[in-house]
């Protein structure tokens, strides 16, 4: 009888992550979100859905990669504990990662600005740009001018064949 139970341990303790695995990442979180709707509370429900947004990368990730992640002996455990690391509100690992990583690539995209001038100093110390001209024209002949330089640079005329600007 002992050694029944010793190899149903072996078995268990073999396939952890197999066992483990689905019930953290997907029943407890599945209940944890569940009890998140029902309160009023929106810290609990940015949690879980901050935690189903990184399953469902990760989960796409692996879908991808299949072919690599199963020759890489150790990415069950790796991504239990990676999992148990997002889930457990301990850790709070899910926002972590959301605030750092996720949250910066999809909503503070960084654009290019072509047109940017950068700053320079001149001898004085103060700061001598296309901004700092602007702002200085604006407050030395007023925002009606600049408009109307504005207008005339966008608008050239024809004059003999030849684009003349005022």
């Amino acid at each position: 009888m002992g050694s029944g139970a010793g190899s149903f341990l072996k078995v268990v303790l073999k396939n952890f992550d197999v066992l483990a695995g689905p019930v953290v990442s997907l029943v407890y979180p599945l209940y944890a979100s569940v009890r998140a709707i029902e309160t009023k509370s929106p810290v609990d429900d940015q949690q879980w859905l901050t935690y189903w947004v990184l399953y469902s990368m990760i989960t796409i990730f692996e879908l991808t990669f299949w072919k690599v992640l199963e020759w890489i002996p150790i990415w069950p455990y790796a991504k239990l504990i990676l999992t148990c690391w997002l889930v457990i509100p301990y850790f709070s690992g899910a926002a972590y990662v959301y605030e750092h990583y996720v949250r910066p690539l999809f909503v503070n995209r960084q654009t290019i600005n072509v047109w940017y001038v950068p700053r320079k100093k001149d001898f004085n110390g103060k700061q001598d740009d296309i901004l700092t001209a602007a702002e200085q024209y604006i407050q030395e002949n007023g925002t009606e001018a600049f408009e109307t330089l504005i207008h005339r640079a966008d608008k050239p005329r024809r004059s003999g064949g030849h684009a003349v600007y005022d």
